[in-house]
């Protein structure tokens, strides 16, 4: 008989320890462990040569494997697809993490009312909140069809259901609230990731598309094991970015993972944001010294944001130097390339530079950006209205090619701006250096 050996494991990293810890020595969080059993092999397991008289399975090779479409389902908004690849996999399990009240339940429900009524069945399994909290919800979004609703959180009775009705969309909101018999409360290490596994199983068995909302730590991963990401076939965030709502895969075994939606929160629900480029640079001054439209890459994505820098007197023996959005060492590297090869001064200047719109962006392509937008403000003059830009500064002051430049390229001339300042090669033209990007940008059309 196999002898049970018990251990402990984090809650949040799983990491394992022989006794519990008061604090994780891999991602430091305190008071995760939880005890968990492991059965150990008996006697008889030795027996039979080095690996217990088990014979190994057949082998079949690559070239006999036949080729297979995943049938994919359309969610019924169009950044959302973009994100998944394409649509929803039939059988394919999808995990949507995302701080408290952000939209995950709202882009659901959105999107479980728009397949009930193109004429699929839906299964909404609710753990977080009563069925007559969806149904306000459902109201105020405008939702016409028929979801079924369930408020056991059971794994066993979810999965029995999913074998029985076939959905084809199953949401449980969420996978911290789901139960299975005999593996501690709800929530923990053992619940998550034998839950998710139980579900996961149903969905490849039933051909329904799941999708689990997943609790985040503060520091804005999924809550619970790591072993949960790698059981599911897609991770998603939803993450709020001022007015604006992002949707970015970091793992899809049936799309390319980095992929990037932008919706806007309304009164009616999550509204998709057809052109990102156009909605960032709305609130652009046109003709102010300091700022510059960069074209960039947000995961595969390419995106226009605008780029500020500001530039003013210190009263202090120390200049400040503040950046936001972007990398404040590539920022310092850009500024003394702009002292050393430009003899600009900047030593007794506070200078203040700011991605605008909220977003977070650490790419390399925006140092020209980051240099024209600060020589701009210290010497007073505006860029023209249609200009765009992006590349990588070098120490020598070079500009250096970067990733997807014909894709940013691109997306520069869609949105109507006609002259680019570029890295060399790029559609034929291009700048090799700072010095000659200042010429090009003031010398006549």
């Amino acid at each position: 008989m196999a002898k049970v050996l018990s251990k402990y494991e984090c809650a949040s990293c799983s990491y394992q320890a022989a006794k519990p810890l008061g604090r994780c020595p891999n991602c430091q969080a305190w008071n995760s462990f939880e005890e968990v059993a492991v059965a150990l092999p008996g006697k008889g397991a030795a027996l039979g040569g080095a690996y217990g008289g088990v014979k190994g399975g057949k082998l079949t090779a690559l070239s006999n494997v036949g080729r297979r479409e995943e049938p994919r389902i359309s969610s019924g908004i169009g950044e959302l697809d973009r994100v998944l690849g394409g649509g929803l996999v039939a059988g394919g399990v999808i995990l949507i993490g995302g701080e408290p009240g952000i939209g995950k339940s709202t882009l659901l429900l959105q999107v479980a009312d728009a397949l009930a009524l193109s004429g699929r069945s839906v299964l909404y399994v609710a753990g977080e909140e009563s069925l007559e909290q969806i149904r306000l919800r459902a109201d105020r979004l405008g939702v016409k069809g028929e979801i079924q609703l369930t408020r056991d959180t059971r794994a066993e009775h979810v999965s029995a259901l999913m074998a029985e009705h076939k959905p084809a969309l199953c949401i449980v909101d969420s996978i911290q609230t789901v139960q299975i018999e005999g593996d501690g409360a709800p929530g923990g290490v053992a619940q998550v990731r034998e839950a998710t596994s139980m579900l996961t199983r149903a969905a490849k068995e039933s051909g329904t598309a799941t999708v689990l909302v997943g609790h985040v730590t503060k520091e804005g991963t999924v809550a619970g094991p790591k072993v949960m990401e790698h059981i599911v076939d897609t991770t998603v965030f939803l993450e709020s970015v001022g007015q604006y709502r992002l949707l970015r895969s970091v793992k899809n075994r049936f799309g390319q993972a980095g992929e990037l939606g932008v919706f806007e929160m309304r009164e009616a629900g999550l509204v998709a944001v057809d052109n990102p480029s156009a909605a960032f640079l709305a609130e652009r001054p046109v003709g102010a010294p300091g700022s510059v439209v960069a074209a960039t890459m947000d995961g595969h994505r390419p995106l226009l944001l605008e780029v500020q820098a500001l530039c003013a007197k210190t009263p202090f023996p120390n200049p400040r130097r503040v950046v936001v959005g972007l990398d404040p060492r590539r920022v310092d590297v850009v500024l003394a390339v702009l002292e050393r090869r430009l003899d600009l001064t900047l030593g007794g200047l506070d200078v203040f530079v700011n991605l605008a719109g909220g977003l977070k962006v650490p790419d390399p392509g925006l140092d020209l950006a980051v240099a024209l937008a600060v020589y701009s403000a210290v010497v007073g003059k505006a860029l023209p209205a249609d200009v765009a830009v992006f590349g990588e500064v070098g120490l020598a002051g070079e500009v250096r090619t970067v990733v997807s430049a014909l894709r940013r390229a691109e997306e520069a001339s869609r949105a109507g701006y006609s002259r680019q300042i570029v890295p060399p090669g790029v559609q034929g033209r291009g700048v090799s250096s700072v010095e000659d990007a200042l010429k090009f940008l003031w010398s006549p059309a």
